[in-house]
């Protein structure tokens, strides 16, 4: 299933240290070999200051206590640079943890630069410094430090590409941390600053978009209400242009988030047609179940696709997420997916057909038949689906309460009328206001 795996899309527009929860997802899944994911990890935190991680996991690969001489001297070095921004910084970071000096800040950062450097002589330098001092903390791995310090350093900050920076940096952090409503936060007010700033280029704004939506699959399937949350961000028209320009693969997880997500059916028709244009670009079990039953019709192919997403969905580190109960183990995704996949199968070929074999239902639900029965009986009491159960000859028959063809034909020959006749009003009142003139 490594064929499927995303972390080589995934990982370029990921802060190097969110890149690290994947590989310990692809390390638990065995889905490369151990030795390959440790030189991954060795390789990211060579441009990190996790050094003491680093020589740990050296000590890992190589089964010995001995670690090379530039690992040693490089954690000299952080040491060092760490005393010396933290020098640096303490004027600030001691005013910063006086509660009733911090109490004297207002909402307005002119005001409150003017006071530091009156009172406490505390000026841009300093300031600078603790943006300095939090950035090579997150790089140590302390990420509720930096957090802290990033936060401050934002409500001090007037150099908004800096304050950007601090912002992005926080939202890692959070994440990190697995603080989902803190990082959900951050996350809208990144999207706000992104869709409001004036950028250099259109491409960069674009950049910024993709950036954002992969970071936000950290929080969207692990926040309670991630799932509906990623359909309005990633659905908008400029995201949605951002996924088809430059991150195709993205529509995996905008297609899963449409299929466990019932409320959102108005807007999966048009979704189904941008994965008709995308096929080329981008498919994989997932975006290929949904074509094989909303495009092609094809429900044998969707049962085939529907034993391939759930390999998918077991081997992706945003969407495998297991859940322990004592000593039971779940993937709640896995179970929710395969779930409305069967729902969406069942409502299209009920849609098609008006007398159904429980047999041939059956296997294309990938249930036995008494099983199928049961999740019939459910959904019908459960859903809008006007049908019933022949137990007799074994078939369940729908009963449509939809119009037929010539009532549907109908209905739309007399919407097309009234907007040819709105249409001429228009001209007409058009018409005249030349004539006036």
């Amino acid at each position: 299933m490594a064929t499927y795996d995303l972390t080589p899309r995934i990982a370029p527009n990921l802060d190097r240290h969110l890149v690290f929860p994947l590989l310990e997802f692809l390390q638990e899944r065995q889905l490369y070999p151990e030795e390959q994911i440790f030189k991954s990890k060795i390789e990211l935190l060579s441009k990190t200051n996790m050094v003491d991680y680093a020589m740990d996991i050296h000590k890992s690969l190589y089964h010995t206590e001995d670690v090379p001489q530039d690992m040693i001297e490089r954690r000299a070095e952080v040491v060092a640079r760490l005393k010396a921004l933290e020098e640096g910084a303490a004027p600030l970071v001691a005013f910063l943890q006086n509660v009733n000096a911090v109490q004297e800040l207002r909402a307005d950062k002119q005001y409150n630069l003017q006071m530091l450097n009156d009172r406490f002589q505390i000026g841009p330098k300093q300031i600078e410094a603790l943006y300095q001092y939090a950035k090579f903390q997150f790089e140590c791995g302390n990420y509720s430090g930096a957090a802290d310090y990033l936060y401050q350093y934002r409500a001090l900050c007037t150099n908004s590409e800096r304050s950007l920076s601090a912002l992005w940096g926080k939202l890692a952090a959070e994440i990190l941390m697995q603080n989902w409503d803190i990082a959900l936060e951050e996350l809208n007010r990144l999207k706000e600053i992104i869709d409001s700033k004036s950028f250099s280029s259109p491409l960069n704004q674009m950049q910024s978009r993709i950036w954002l939506m992969h970071w936000s699959l950290f929080i969207f399937f692990n926040h309670d209400n991630g799932r509906t949350q990623i359909i309005d961000l990633f659905n908008q028209d400029k995201y949605l242009n951002a996924i088809q320009t430059n991150a195709p693969h993205l529509l995996r997880y905008l297609s899963t988030a449409f299929i466990v997500n019932k409320r959102r059916r108005p807007q999966f028709k048009d979704f189904i047609k941008v994965l008709q244009q995308e096929q080329q670009s981008y498919k994989d079990p997932i975006t290929e179940f949904l074509a094989c039953v909303y495009v092609n019709y094809d429900f044998d192919g969707a049962q085939k696709k529907m034993r391939e997403c759930e390999e998918v969905i077991l081997n992706d580190p945003f969407l495998g997420k297991r859940v322990e109960d004592s000593n039971f183990s779940t993937v709640p995704m896995r179970d929710e997916f395969l779930e409305n996949a069967r729902l969406f199968i069942f409502e299209t070929y009920c849609r098609i057909h008006q007398r159904i074999n429980m047999g041939v239902l059956a296997e294309k639900l990938n249930l036995n038949y008494e099983e199928a029965e049961r999740w019939i009986v459910n959904l019908i009491r459960n859903s809008k689906l006007d049908a019933k159960i022949d137990s007799q000859s074994g078939t369940v028959i729908m009963e449509p309460n939809q119009p037929n063809v010539y009532e549907q034909l109908i209905d739309h020959t007399k919407a097309i009328s009234g907007r040819t006749y709105k249409l001429v009003g228009q001209l007409l009142e058009h018409a005249q206001a030349q004539a006036v003139r």
